[in-house]
């Protein structure tokens, strides 16, 4: 039997009363209104104690190296993206950037006028869209390519291809990535990246300390290997610690709203185009019908409308439980869908106003039923959030902040109506825990504030002053 951990002082959820948590054997014990014995005890002085957070949408690699990256968030134009990378030596890679509004039109002339012979790798904030210099597509065999502008299934393969770092290099970068989300409350996290994640996070969790639970997601092309091991969602890794646990199969329907590949109704202004079908809605059936037969739940890619349509008529059809990603864009009459038991909308609000001017200008007139969170939440949806980081920062509180006020600056909240209560968002962010209760897993955070009597600015930038994971610290900083 482990040792026990009584948290005196706690306040106990939003508004919460003052009590005694008691966490033994990775479990809360009990709650009380005198303190039990324990075997140690803090003093959290009055902090709150919420369930700890999860990110829904990670992916780990891509985010650990972009914290190593240089930062295009700022790039206006292509040509401003070009001065951020000039300098340096050997291969440079950036990411952040968003084109969907530059006034010029990205290029690997550009790069190369820049940076002669230099390799340069630029990735834009969707991941959607990589940018290579010529030196860089000859690395990957691709040398011909007329722009060095890569988009959609092209792009995720060259991204593939480029030299990584070493893997234990990389594998630390990973794991001080999410020690840093613990530092946010982060509990655990499901990691999307198109790899053999069960494999690689085993190998992270046998050569460093894991401070976050991952849920493993498998890639489509991953299908006939995870059914040939076995590998069922929601089955956990051996060899981990009971901190790793299979997750669902990924696929594509579309591409993203910043590339214009988002599968819509209605056509990209200016076009006939109607985005990327990516996988039509006979062969998601299918895959997904494979898929369920063997254990394993779809996670579908959806942005656009007429995508997410296609990835609801599927779930329907087959009648297996999953997950729908994204669900930036819906028709009307599919709000409703999203309540058939069994389905998760991940969605992730730091997106909303990330991309409100993109999504003002090529979804013209239908941004009301856009990140429409409100809405899911009033049809019977069940959402989950998510950072899709690097998309936005492994930062929840982000997300939450987002959702609940419509903007992150000055501005004043893009379609207000789609906000959605605190009370609302912190469940979304937690996987549906709303209290600490004796039973429940010690996966638990403390607030210095109480979130409830926080603006949305502070909100953004809540104070974690502990977390733990099943009843371990890992991050504390009270004294």
């Amino acid at each position: 039997m482990s040792m026990s951990l009584l948290l005196r002082n706690a306040r106990i959820g939003l508004r919460g009363p003052v009590r005694h948590v008691l966490i033994a054997d990775g479990v809360v014990t009990a709650v009380s209104a005198e303190p039990p014995p324990a075997d140690e005890s803090i003093d959290v002085q009055g902090a709150t104690l919420l369930p700890g957070l999860w990110d829904a949408h990670v992916h780990a690699v891509q985010w650990a190296q972009s914290r190593m990256r240089v930062d295009l968030t700022g790039a206006r134009s292509a040509r401003e993206a070009v001065k951020l990378m000039a300098n340096g030596a050997g291969l440079g890679v950036g990411y952040g950037f968003r084109d969907g509004l530059w006034p010029d039109e990205p290029d690997k002339a550009m790069l190369e006028a820049a940076a002669p012979g230099r390799p340069i790798t630029m990735i834009s904030k969707d991941l959607h869209t990589a940018w290579l210099s010529p030196a860089a597509l000859a690395l990957i065999g691709r040398g011909d390519h007329p722009t060095g502008v890569l988009r959609e299934h092209e792009c995720y393969t060259a991204v593939a291809e480029l030299p990584p770092p070493p893997e234990d290099v990389l594998d630390r970068w990973v794991t001080e990535a999410a020690t840093a989300a613990a530092a946010r409350g982060v509990v655990g996290f499901q990691d999307f990246e198109l790899a053999d994640n069960v494999a690689d996070w085993t190998r992270r969790a046998r050569a460093h300390r894991l401070d976050v639970r991952v849920t493993c997601t498998i890639p489509k092309a991953r299908l006939e290997e995870a059914i040939g091991g076995g590998l069922r969602t929601g089955d956990l890794v051996p060899g981990a610690g009971g901190l790793l646990e299979v997750g669902p199969l990924k696929i594509f329907v579309d591409g993203s709203l910043n590339t214009r590949t988002a599968y819509c109704e209605t056509p990209y202004p200016g076009t006939d185009s109607h985005g990327l079908l990516e996988t039509g809605p006979d062969e998601l059936r299918a895959t997904m019908a494979r898929a369920a037969a063997h254990g394993l739940h779809p996670a579908v890619h959806a942005i656009g409308d007429l995508a997410a349509g296609i990835a609801l008529d599927a779930f329907e059809s087959i009648g297996c439980p999953g997950r729908i990603e994204h669900a930036q864009l819906l028709r009307r009459e599919d709000f409703a869908r999203f309540a058939k038991p069994g389905l998760v909308a991940g969605v992730q609000p730091a997106h909303a106003p990330d991309d409100r001017d993109v999504a003002d200008v090529h979804w013209h007139g239908r941004t009301g039923r856009a990140f429409a969170y409100a809405d899911l939440l009033a049809a019977g949806a069940r959402l989950e959030l998510g950072s899709d980081a690097p998309v936005a920062p492994l930062d929840p509180w982000d997300g939450i902040a987002s959702a609940v006020a419509r903007t992150d600056d000055e501005r004043a909240a893009w379609h207000p109506e789609q906000a959605i209560p605190l009370a609302a968002a912190l469940p979304a962010a937690s996987k549906g825990r709303a209290g600490v209760r004796p039973g429940d897993p010690a996966d638990l955070m403390l607030t210095a504030a109480d979130p409830a009597t926080l603006d949305p600015a502070a909100l953004r930038g809540t104070e974690v002053v502990g977390t733990l994971l099943g009843g371990r610290w890992t991050h504390l900083t009270l004294v």
